[in-house]
């Protein structure tokens, strides 16, 4: 099948491969002639694992382009560009858009388009009109496709993922969509493959995603009434993971979610909630919770020091989560602004994510390459991204090179009992 896919980023690229490396001839297409030359020499612009591994295996199905007439002669185009948060949490839908007026001025025959960004209730609806309104030569069906995949794991969540959600309105873009995603319903992948109308396709997204951040939330304000009364969250969580209705995942606690997906989605279908009269109050408490967590360990540092003014603070970890070198809605940077106001001498560190953090802030901060450089002579270490690295470093290290051993811990990656045997003044969070 001839599959084109708009946008390169973690949703447009990722799928664009998957679907190469299944059999498929796909074209992807961005706006970005540096984003597409990097791609065409084997190369990603982002960085995520087995990325460069698969656009390799899939060279041979897989082409890049900047010309959109590439959409002449495709039976699938698929819609992954970004839908960033309008200033009253709504969602930008101009790239969207964008797409598809490009769709409508090269497109040759009859087509699916798959909107695979993350859209509001009734967007898939909106844009077929806009389709059929501007071409009746040629039927242009729409069908919503949400993704469901997590940055650091992002094929491993294409190739195997939880579910495959199909909406649409007609027997033959369901058809079609079969075909396209068979090879992953079948052996080695056995992905669950579902079909309903477009809105609640589009709802599957919004409220799965939602549900996850409400959760997140949850365990961070117990962790922080845990911290109040003398309750320990690790054996907390422990004792609610055996239910089976409550899981053991995203009971995690720490300062907060970020990334491109959970901030931006609270915000949005909260707005949608409102505009329709019918408030989630409960995704407008998550919203809420997760700004004020972002800055625990600010708060604690504030307390315990008083004056920040040229306290020396090492941050370790600056991407959102590990195996990522996104800074999206990542709180290590609320906190870096926070620092910088009242003054501190702040050095940072991260195995990834340094150069686009250097790119922001230049020569505002120190910047180092080892863990060992980051925390010398420093009077506080936060800890706001649980890298690998991070949680195996040698905690007598601390004690070796940091001029006043406090480490304010945002991921719990250490055991509080040792680092307080080593007399270390060690914060973390419900613990």
């Amino acid at each position: 099948m001839k599959v084109v896919v708009a946008g390169t980023g973690y949703v447009g690229l990722i799928t664009g491969v998957v679907l190469a490396y299944i059999g498929n001839k796909v074209t992807c297409i961005d706006v970005d002639s540096n984003k597409i030359d990097l791609l065409k020499s084997g190369k990603s612009p982002i960085y995520e694992k087995d990325l460069d591994k698969y656009l390799s295996l899939s060279k041979d199905n897989l082409n890049f382009t900047t010309d959109n007439n590439c959409y002449a002669d495709s039976d699938v185009i698929i819609i992954g560009v970004g839908t960033p948060e309008r200033k009253d949490g709504s969602a930008n839908l101009d790239y969207v858009y964008n797409v598809c007026d490009n769709i409508i001025k090269y497109a040759s025959k009859d087509l699916v388009v798959v909107i695979k960004s993350t859209v509001p209730i009734g967007t898939n609806d909106d844009i077929e009109k806009y389709f059929s309104s501007k071409r009746d030569d040629i039927k242009i069906t729409v069908a919503s496709n949400p993704e469901f995949l997590a940055q650091g794991t992002a094929i491993h969540d294409t190739l195997y993922a939880s579910r495959i959600v199909v909406g649409a309105e007609d027997e033959n873009t369901f058809s079609i969509m079969r075909e396209l995603y068979e090879p992953l319903t079948k052996e080695p992948y056995n992905v669950p493959y579902l079909e309903m109308d477009r809105r609640s396709a589009e709802m599957v997204k919004y409220a799965s995603n939602d549900f996850l951040a409400l959760k997140i939330s949850y365990i961070n304000e117990i962790a922080n009434l845990c911290s109040k009364v003398g309750a320990n969250i690790d054996d907390v969580t422990k004792g609610m993971s055996y239910d089976k209705r409550i899981g053991s995942l995203f009971l995690k606690p720490g300062i907060g979610y970020g990334g491109s997906c959970f901030p931006k989605d609270t915000k949005a279908l909260h707005w949608l909630s409102k505009i329709n009269d019918c408030e989630l109050k409960l995704v407008k408490d998550c919203i809420e919770i997760n700004k004020k967590q972002k800055l625990v360990l600010f708060d604690k540092l504030r307390e315990d020091f008083k004056s920040l003014k040229n306290l020396k603070v090492t941050i370790l970890g600056l991407s959102f989560k590990p195996m990522t070198d996104d800074l999206r809605e990542a709180p290590s940077l609320v906190n870096i602004d926070m620092l910088l106001d009242y003054d501190a001498v702040i050095t940072v560190y991260d195995p990834i994510a340094t150069s686009k953090v250097k790119a922001i802030y230049g020569d505002k901060l120190n910047y180092a390459n080892t863990i060992d450089d980051a925390i010398k002579d420093s009077d506080a270490v936060l800890i706001m991204t649980e890298w690998q690295e991070i949680k195996d470093y040698n905690i007598d290290n601390y004690l070796k090179h940091m001029r006043k051993v406090n480490v304010y811990d945002g991921r719990n990656c250490y055991n509080p009992v040792v680092m307080k045997e080593k007399g270390i003044n060690y914060y973390s969070i419900g613990r």
